[in-house]
């Protein structure tokens, strides 16, 4: 049997501090598209938007580099981080092997208890996307992934699969404001539900993990649209 105990990647705790609270805020601009990837986080523009300390801000920077959102390195100041191609897939690739052999631990059908917890953070999700909490629908959509491998009676690889949910963070966020990719998100989510009512568990495996494919397709498509310019100056100066 699974619980929904919400323990899931979350922004980093305000902890009743300044760091802690600008952290949040700037993780959460990373997460809506408000802070691409590669723009800079220039100390100056953060004292002026925080009037917070400097101390504060470089402490918040800290915060969130060991996250593995922001990169920063001497005499260029901090930048939110920008995952390569290559990463990029490798991560992806991991992310299926184990998605994929976690659904097809499931024994189907789900008991009537678990599938009830599951519909409940669906119908959480579906609810935020009517009142257009974006912020409600990261956290409740992480909830219901979480909740399904836990599905899979193996805590170890429960554990690595939102080990790896955190860190794909940043190529997660694409797409996040298109409402056909929301809209997509809730219907497969809907799949998902009615399969593990059922006795397919390699449809459910592979609706999983085409379920995560668009995500890493919008990151790769942004990396290589940001190189075009690049590569045109190159050629114009060769």
């Amino acid at each position: 049997m699974i619980v929904d105990n919400n323990r899931v990647p979350s922004p980093p705790d305000p902890d009743g501090t300044a760091a802690g609270a600008i952290a949040a805020a700037l993780e959460e601009d990373i997460i809506f598209g408000r802070l691409p990837p590669g723009m800079k986080l220039r100390e100056e523009k953060l004292l002026e938007r925080f009037g917070s300390s400097r101390y504060a801000i470089r402490d918040a920077l800290s915060r969130l580099e060991s996250r593995k959102i922001v990169v920063r390195e001497r005499n260029r100041g901090a930048a939110v981080r920008t995952m390569p191609a290559d990463e990029v897939r490798e991560l992806h690739e991991v992310r299926e092997l184990l998605q994929r052999h976690a659904i097809l631990r499931i024994r189907l059908p789900v008991p009537d208890a678990d599938l009830a917890v599951l519909t409940a953070i669906e119908e959480q999700y579906e609810a935020c996307m009517a009142t257009g909490d974006v912020r409600g629908m990261y956290d409740t959509n992480d909830r219901f992934h979480d909740a399904l491998f836990g599905l899979c009676g193996n805590r170890q690889l429960r554990a690595l699969i939102r080990q790896l949910l955190h860190i794909s963070m940043l190529v997660r966020t694409r797409g996040l404001e298109v409402a056909e990719d929301r809209y997509k998100a809730m219907t497969e989510h809907r799949q998902m539900l009615g399969l593990l009512s059922g006795c397919d568990p390699w449809a459910l495996a592979e609706l999983c993990v085409a379920h995560i494919r668009p995500r890493r397709d919008a990151y790769l498509n942004f990396l290589a649209d940001r190189e075009k310019p690049r590569r045109r100056r190159k050629r114009q100066l060769a």
